[in-house]
């Protein structure tokens, strides 16, 4: 599990965004809800699982195109019921049959904001792009973990180990416990390295992940 707030530091979206997409918000003296339901909705409050946090990736790289909240939320309904994937913008098939899903939302409300989306290939191209589901691992369609780091597979989000917080991927050490020693050890990634018996390349990723999510 996430709290909004490692959300935010390891996808680089706001977390107050964060919290309103996936546990709503009020506005005129009413609550509007989430985009979707939380896996952990019910077991714990404002808490994102591994999917979920995977899945507001694709949101916000539909807002950032200008995409309404409503064309989205509409999306995510008849796309979890077409390709029968709880999390339907992460699984692989969208980013081939997920224009025709914003296309049904279209010719259901005629929002504006999905015409470019729709009515231009390139467009969509652009917003749901090969980016955002590299570094994940998939099985049968099924995201299993996440790869972070664009240039290395040293750090892994996997939600079968560590409660899928960030580790190293061979060793198993948490990013935390490395970059901890790395102040510790006045930022001497080789002693850091020896200290642990990790490999450097591991370390540095470590401090690679640490620096990109304080930034």
């Amino acid at each position: 599990m996430y709290t909004p707030a490692e959300a935010a530091a390891y996808t680089g979206i706001d977390a107050a965004q964060v919290r309103r997409w996936l546990f709503g918000y009020a506005s005129g003296g009413k609550h509007h809800e989430g985009l979707w339901h939380p896996q952990l909705e019910g077991d714990l409050e404002q808490a994102l699982s591994f999917h979920d946090l995977l899945e507001i990736r694709f949101v916000h790289a539909f807002r950032h195109h200008g995409v309404s909240l409503q064309a989205i939320r509409r999306a995510s309904a008849h796309a979890r019921e077409t390709f029968n994937q709880p999390y339907p913008f992460t699984c692989k098939r969208f980013q081939t049959d997920g224009r025709s899903i914003f296309a049904t939302v279209l010719e259901e409300t005629g929002d504006e904001s999905l015409l470019d989306l729709v009515k231009r290939q390139y467009t969509f191209k652009q917003v749901i792009k090969p980016s955002l589901y590299r570094g994940i691992e998939y099985d049968n369609g099924k995201a299993l973990r996440w790869y972070p780091l664009s240039r290395n597979q040293h750090v892994v989000l996997d939600p079968s180990r560590n409660f899928g917080k960030p580790i190293l991927t061979g060793s198993g050490m948490t990013v935390d416990a490395i970059v901890t020693a790395w102040h510790a050890e006045g930022q001497e990634a080789r002693r850091v390295a020896a200290i642990y018996e990790v490999p450097l390349a591991e370390v540095e990723a470590a401090i690679q992940f640490e620096q990109r999510t304080a930034a």
